[in-house]
């Protein structure tokens, strides 16, 4: 069966979704719920109904249900705000309200390439117009769709402990590890009933990205020595079958359905920015960017580095993505991050134009994604830095009521309560980002809050080993090695203060105490007698005024 709607059409036979003549990708899973709902478009269908026939019955939360029906708007162009085709209806369940036409599936139509392809086909130099070189900007080869960007298989978790009592264990670990990822709104994840398929077999990984469709591969297995498990896991890319990234991990095999939840928060996000780098390496090698690709590029400027140059970049790259698609919202979370950024490291005379124009971009974010919380996180984050820090702080509970395992929020939360003079509390919230994501692509920024905590608590000594490791961790956050001046120099140690503040020169040759002064992040008395602490220690490592 075929059910045509708007320019959509979703084959149930091949189970493709396509618009126009593109098929797009999305996750087994969503469509499944499009497929039923479409099937039931004459009545709302209720969370019950749904859980029934998508997830078997299974216990699933309200987030991750109402994760995979903006996974399924988005896929058909529609959004939370506009429920133009499938429309929620309070406390009673959704249903889908465009008009559908039924036809049966006659036959297997070949792709169809539109005038945009022609034009990229003649873009291919001559000597240049392999299957490959095709693929690598943006060509459908040999009539099939190319696989999306950001999508990867959890391969099944092999057991090698000897012990039959760990299958449980090892396939709890890839089921809750595939949902987790699955939680990505822009990451296409294969459902685990197709991986399982692959279990126990030896399949080149370059073969199941061709049955799959899928850019990447994740392997892992469970060792046990003695009472530790031991976790291995490695991604692999499935055009080439070159290994990027592996991790390992060991710990006492007392509670195993606590570890599992352990792994599987600490793998997701470091897995998540793996796999948006790869992207973003590949981007760079096309001729045409769309503006998907643009938005992974800008996202590796800000993983590497809160410079001018480096935030510069990336705030070009976001611009060109929103000139390509004004409704990206990976775009438009990436503006909105860009002025939080110049904002949050000092970069600028004038924060406050920054923290309006990032605000205006987070707010168009979450009504085109409502329930983003990465967004809800960055408009916190706003908030914290325009002294509405109570607005913030309840922006990231409410991201972390859609995502448990977001490591950000609790980072920002810690922040907040410095600018809320309650640097005490910082610590708390900091560690329990560790906890969840201690490999995370953001760890300096927590060591970074941290440092701030504890130059506000006046205790100058921790305060220098936070901050050194936020270094070590990422040179390239200038406030941090300001802050560990400030911190040098309120304990005398005036040669190692200068040495840097000539580091934090080298990244942001326009910092000055004036603009360390203008952020007005809150009126708090005791967060302003902090602040002015700061600056003297500053002032001694030879800041200019």
């Amino acid at each position: 069966m075929r059910y045509l709607f708007e320019n959509y059409t979703l084959d149930t036979e091949k189970r493709e979704l396509h618009r126009g003549a593109d098929a797009l990708s999305i996750t087994p899973q969503v469509f499944d719920l499009l497929e039923y709902l479409i099937r039931n478009r004459e009545r709302v269908v209720s969370k019950d109904d749904l859980i029934a026939a998508v997830w078997n019955g299974r216990i699933v939360s309200d987030a991750a249900l109402t994760t995979r029906l903006n996974a399924a708007r988005n896929a058909i162009g529609d959004s939370g705000e506009e429920q133009r085709l499938i429309k929620t209806l309070a406390r009673k369940g959704v249903r889908f309200v465009s008009a559908v036409q039924e036809t049966q599936t006659l036959a297997v139509a070949p792709f169809a390439a539109d005038p945009g392809e022609r034009d990229l086909k003649r873009a291919i130099s001559p000597g240049q117009s392999s299957a490959v070189d095709a693929e690598e900007i943006g060509v459908p080869v040999s009539g099939r769709p190319r696989p999306a960007r950001l999508s990867i298989v959890v391969l099944p978790f092999v057991n090698l402990s000897g012990n039959p009592e760990y299958d449980h264990f090892v396939d709890g670990l890839t089921e809750s590890l595939t949902t987790d990822l699955s939680r990505f709104s822009n990451l296409f994840v294969i459902d685990r009933t197709s991986a399982l398929s692959y279990a126990g077999k030896e399949i080149d990984v370059r073969q199941i990205g061709r049955d799959l469709n899928v850019r990447h591969v994740l392997e892992g297995s469970v060792q046990r020595h003695g009472n530790r498990l031991r976790v291995n896991v490695q991604l692999i890319d499935a055009e080439n079958g070159k290994h990027l990234w592996a991790e390992r991990f060991e710990k006492p095999a007392v509670d195993l359905f606590d570890l599992e939840d352990e792994i599987v928060s600490r793998l997701a996000y470091p897995l998540h920015a793996q796999l948006v780098a790869a992207a973003a390496r590949r981007a760079e090698r096309l001729l045409h960017p769309d503006a998907k690709d643009l938005v992974f590029q800008g996202a590796a400027c800000l993983y590497k580095a809160y410079t001018p140059e480096s935030v510069a970049k990336a705030r070009g790259l976001f611009e060109r993505a929103l000139m390509i698609n004004p409704r990206s919202i990976g775009a438009l979370f990436g503006m909105a991050n860009v002025g939080l950024i110049v904002a949050f490291s000092m970069l600028a005379d004038d924060p406050a134009a920054n923290l309006s124009g990032a605000e205006t971009y987070a707010i168009k974010a979450l009504s085109l994604g409502p329930d983003d919380p990465y967004s809800h996180v960055a408009l916190g984050g706003i908030y914290l830095l325009t002294n509405r820090v109570v607005q913030g702080i309840a922006e990231c509970e409410y991201a972390l009521s859609l995502d448990r395992n977001l490591a950000n929020a609790h980072g920002a939360i810690g922040l907040g309560k410095v600018f809320m003079g309650r640097a005490a509390e910082t610590e708390g919230h900091v560690l329990e980002a560790f906890r969840l994501s201690p490999r995370d692509m953001a760890v300096w920024n927590w060591m970074y809050f941290l440092g701030t905590a504890k130059l506000h608590l006046a205790a100058d000594a921790e305060a220098v080993g936070w901050l050194r490791r936020s270094i070590e961790a990422n040179r390239n956050l200038p406030p941090a090695h300001f802050f560990l001046a400030a911190a040098l120099g309120s304990l005398g140690r005036l040669e190692e203060a200068r040495a840097a503040a000539k580091e934090g020169f080298a990244l942001n040759p326009g910092f000055t105490l004036r603009r360390f002064n203008a952020g007005k992040f809150s009126d708090n008395p005791t967060f302003l007698s902090g602040q002015r602490r700061i600056c003297e220690g500053m002032r001694l490592a030879g800041v200019p005024e």
